[in-house]
């Protein structure tokens, strides 16, 4: 397998199976396990068969070209520390779903959880082999949104959606602070390339914006990475199942901040302001994480707060700024997610085989539990820093370091005291875990008998500590040339000698261990039965951000927005819309102003072009006029004002806006009269002649006006600017040498600019889906509807009653519709296939594709139509945008920009050569799309308009809900 495949499947292969698994037909359980077993397990293999290639500092990599002109490009780049991260993210994550087939009960929406886990490890995946630092930045915000939905998977629970509103706040802000720290990044450096970021030496460190960069940086790296003051959010989030919990809050998401620190050490740690900020954060949330673990009932608590002190930890390490203290923190990292996630996998089988995670009621459980006893017991010492296992190695270097000298007294003695004492406190609560689960006597409170789970369930936690036993004692042979490569990835030339071996003689380090053990024991035996007892953190439950954000949370949820609901909100729409047209005509009088004096008059105007513009503008203005009185001609005669724009773009030689605006103005106009139909009957008033209402009335057209008059100066302004560089000229001179065809508007639309017109079809596409949404969800009262005399007949005429003389009259129109049908649609398709040489195209086509569905609705009714015609419109908006997006994923895939088409001749037997162009395809998804979401919204208001009579004898409405049908 070739790098460039191996490295894309890693980026790829679980969005793939993910939306695979999405796509199981039922509740697809079984195959949604199986799915992502299988998925990640070849993720495993494909990882570590990379291994050769990143070895003794090798580097590979691939690259999608996207903007090279400002240097953004998809580039997926692995070395050695992106691979040990690789390993632990598929490994670990293969290990969690062979596990949480057990754990999760059947009546959870399994699908959905693993499909999320499946969305998680791309993202993971993505931000670790990211070598385009605004990649980078995307991937981590997608690891925030994914935590989210797999924090709050069981979304009945109101602690789990305040946990992950919390997690997705806090981290979100971060991910928004990375997202500018690398925009500053790559405009100090001049690219956004990873390689070029970290081979830039002192570039960054000697730039004046470096203090805020870096304070961006490390903002990001906190949050994400549960640093004290933000370290509340991780606890909150223990309310995810313990398989998330053991996968996302100890061996992948909160390792993205030290990934981070880690990744930008080399070119950003040259400096005091990094050494002081990021080691006494580390000290704080080391010391601070290991005294709230001391006191928590909550077993997954425990563990939260123990990895909160671990992270510091290894933010501390890389504060230091040294080579050594680099090494220690990488090698932790490694054996931090091993030990803990076994735990944490340890603690979900005793919730699930105990029924309770409260060590208060936990006892003596290696009587009913043995093996899980025995793992958790060896994953717990591995914790504290015991001998023999892999955490007592790279706690030993963490003594090491904070052991130099230095010569900055403050630093020379609170580094070693402090990391001491957390060293006691981290045996101390691995003692509890211990001690307050598997011994001491009978339990008395357990709501069921536990036992042991089946074989399978603990052979994931089996293999970890495993690996937990094997680092320990024989780390020069299972760890040292993985952890080789790591370091010499990230430090380069500047790797120094460092050694694995177990015992390197009696020294100071040692002593601090010793005294560590020994002093764990002190504080946890004389006060065991307390500390059982307390939940709760003496001392310091006002220190840290919780309180301020919770202060901040409802201040401005709370009462921030209520003033500003007070004194901006309403419940009419009139005031809104004055508001918004308001700001627009603001806005345009903003575009034309700089150039309002400046303002070139035309050489000539046409008069008859004038006489179109009249009219159009007494149209607006009687249509104003005369939505007092009537709706439908207030409606006619804003046709005319859109009539008079096409006919202005027909007169400026633009055929294809003028055909667009003809199309759109008669399927809106449909749509609107549907919606007309549905508001309440006019109430016959008498003429309010007082001021106020006068007032109002002479307010709205003056700022009718000043509305027209601004777009018009803004528009004007736009078209009589000199064009930089030609670009009409450019479009003219490639639409057919470079997009393939003549029509330059369908080649800029599908080619030059093709991102704009699938971020518009996009937009059009969620516009119908909320349409739809909101207009289903209710139903005005069946008296307050204006039901017009034809909607009767034709209800009739539907429901088999063909007596009456109205319906033999309204056959005809019907017939000639019926009729219609076919040629509309080959008409349609004729638009369609010239749209690239000739006025036409997937927008056009999809407009008058629809306006055959809608004559049908129109001449037949919806019975009719639903009975012979089934349109599914959400399945029309998901292909045509599917298609459109491969249409440029397949570009780029053959190693061009997103989108790009290419063209040539094909011959055709009897035909000739015809010209083809993948821009086609594209096309099509627009054809497609546009199609779903004009005929979506029809559904949803045809449906509002209709009411089915109540059967005789039935209590409640029997409705055709027609519009639940089509989704």
């Amino acid at each position: 397998m070739s790098t460039d495949l191996a490295l894309t499947l890693l980026a790829v292969l679980p969005f793939m199976a993910c939306a695979l698994v999405l796509a199981l037909p039922g509740r697809g359980n079984r195959g949604a396990v199986w799915i992502t077993a299988i998925v990640s397990g070849v993720l495993s293999l494909l990882s570590i068969s990379l291994f050769p290639l990143v070895s003794n500092g090798g580097v590979v990599s691939t690259r999608l070209e996207w903007i090279p002109q400002i240097g953004l490009n998809l580039v997926l780049r692995l070395d050695g520390f992106a691979w040990l991260f690789s390993v632990l993210i598929t490994v670990i994550g293969f290990l969690i779903v062979l596990y949480a087939r057990y754990y999760m009960s059947p009546k959870d929406p399994i699908a959905r959880f693993y499909s999320l886990l499946l969305a998680f490890m791309g993202s993971m995946l993505g931000l670790v082999i990211s070598g385009n630092i605004i990649q980078l930045a995307i991937f981590w915000e997608m690891t925030s949104l994914v935590s989210f939905l797999l924090i709050g998977y069981w979304y009945h629970r109101s602690d789990a959606r305040d946990g992950a509103r919390m997690a997705l706040i806090i981290t979100g802000t971060g991910g928004l602070a990375l997202f500018v720290a690398m925009m500053l990044v790559g405009h100090i450096v001049g690219s956004y390339e990873l390689d070029v970021v970290l081979a830039s030496g002192r570039v960054l460190v000697d730039s004046p914006l470096y203090p805020v960069t870096l304070l961006l940086l490390l903002l990001a790296a906190f949050t994400k990475s549960a640093q004290f003051p933000f370290q509340f959010w991780l606890p909150n989030a223990m309310t995810a199942p313990t398989p998330v919990s053991a996968y996302l809050h100890s061996a992948t998401m909160v390792k993205a901040g030290v990934f981070l620190l880690a990744r930008f050490w080399p070119v950003m740690s040259d400096s005091q302001l990094w050494f002081w900020i990021v080691t006494y954060t580390g000290l704080a949330t080391l010391l601070f994480g290991a005294y709230a673990a001391l006191f928590q009932r909550d077993l997954k608590g425990l563990l939260a707060y123990s990895t909160i002190s671990h992270l510091g930890l290894i933010t501390t390490l890389l504060g230091m700024g040294t080579p050594l203290a680099a090494v220690a923190a990488i090698f932790h990292i490694a054996n931090h997610a091993t030990f803990k996630a076994s735990l944490f996998m340890a603690v979900g089988i005793i919730d699930h085989e105990a029924g309770t995670r409260d060590v208060r009621k936990l006892s003596n459980l290696r009587k009913y539990m043995p093996f899980t006893a025995t793992l958790a017991i060896i994953a717990s010492a591995a914790m504290a820093g015991v001998p023999l296992l892999n955490g007592f190695l790279s706690k030993e270097m963490f003594f090491t370091e904070t052991a130099e000298f230095d010569p900055n007294i403050f630093v020379n003695l609170s580094l070693p005291i402090i990391a001491t004492l957390a060293g006691m406190l981290s045996v101390a609560y691995s003692i509890k875990f211990v001690h307050g689960v598997f011994f001491g006597p009978e339990p008395t409170e357990l709501e069921k008998i536990p036992h042991e789970p089946p074989a399978l369930m603990r052979r994931p936690i089996e293999f970890l500590v495993l690996v937990c036993l094997a680092v320990g004692i024989i780390p020069g042979i299972t760890v040292a040339p993985y952890l080789a490569a790591a370091v010499q990835s990230v430090l380069g030339v500047d790797t120094p000698y460092y050694s694995l071996s177990v015992w390197h003689g009696f020294n100071l380090p040692l002593v601090m261990s010793i005294i560590a053990l020994v002093g764990g024991a002190i504080i946890y035996v004389p006060y065991y039965r307390r500390l059982i007892n307390i939940d709760g953190v003496p001392l310091t439950r006002n220190l840290g951000g919780q309180r301020i954000f919770e202060r901040i949370l409802v201040t401005a949820t709370n009462r921030w927005a209520r003033r500003v609901i007070e004194v901006f909100g309403t419940q009419r729409l009139q005031p809104q819309i004055f508001t918004v047209v308001l700001l627009a005509f603001a806005a345009g009088i903003g575009a034309g102003w700089a150039r309002l004096g400046n303002l070139p008059l035309p050489d000539n105007f046409d008069s008859v072009l004038g006489l179109v513009w009249l009219l159009g503008g007494f149209g607006a203005i009687a249509a104003a006029h005369q939505a007092k009185f009537h709706r439908l001609a207030a409606l006619i005669l804003m046709g005319a004002a859109g009539l008079a724009t096409c006919v202005t773009f027909a007169w400026f030689s633009a055929p294809d806006l003028a055909l667009t605006q003809l199309l759109a103005e008669i399927a809106t106009t449909v749509l609107i009269l549907l919606g007309l139909r549905w508001l309440p009957k006019r109430q016959p008033v008498a003429e309010d002649r007082s001021w106020p209402v006068r007032f109002r009335r002479y307010r709205d057209a003056g700022l009718a006006v000043l509305i027209g008059l601004g777009t018009a100066i803004a528009s004007y302004a736009i078209m009589t600017r000199e064009a930089p560089d030609g670009i009409s000229d450019f479009f003219l001179a490639n639409s057919y040498s470079q997009g393939g065809g003549t029509n330059v508007v369908n080649v800029m639309l599908v080619d030059f600019r093709g991102f704009d017109t699938m971020g518009e079809i996009t937009v059009l596409g969620v516009v119908a889906l909320a349409v739809f949404g909101l207009l289903r969800r209710f139903r005005p009262a069946a008296d307050s509807v204006e039901r017009p005399e034809q909607q009767r007949v034709l209800d009739e005429y539907a429901q088999g009653d063909g007596q009456h003389v109205a319906v033999d009259f309204m056959r005809i129109p019907a017939l000639i519709i019926n009729w219609m049908f076919p040629v509309v649609i080959m008409v349609a398709i004729y638009m369609f296939l010239r749209g690239h040489d000739l006025p036409g195209g997937g927008f056009i086509a999809g407009i008058i594709m629809s306006l055959a569905f809608i004559l049908q609705y129109l001449a037949g009714g919806t019975r009719w139509v639903e009975e012979r015609l089934r349109i599914l419109p959400v399945l029309w908006i998901g292909w045509g945008l599917l298609l459109a997006l491969l249409t440029g994923v397949g570009a780029m895939l053959l190693g061009a920009p997103f989108l790009t088409s290419a063209f040539a001749y094909a011959d055709i037997p009897l035909i000739g050569k015809v010209p083809m162009a993948t821009a086609l395809f594209f096309d099509l998804g627009v054809f497609a799309l546009v199609v779903g979401a004009v005929v979506l919204m029809l559904i949803a208001l045809a449906h509002q308009s209709i009411r089915r009579p109540k059967p005789a004898g039935s209590s409640k409405p029997k409705v055709r809900e027609g519009a639940d049908k089509w989704n």
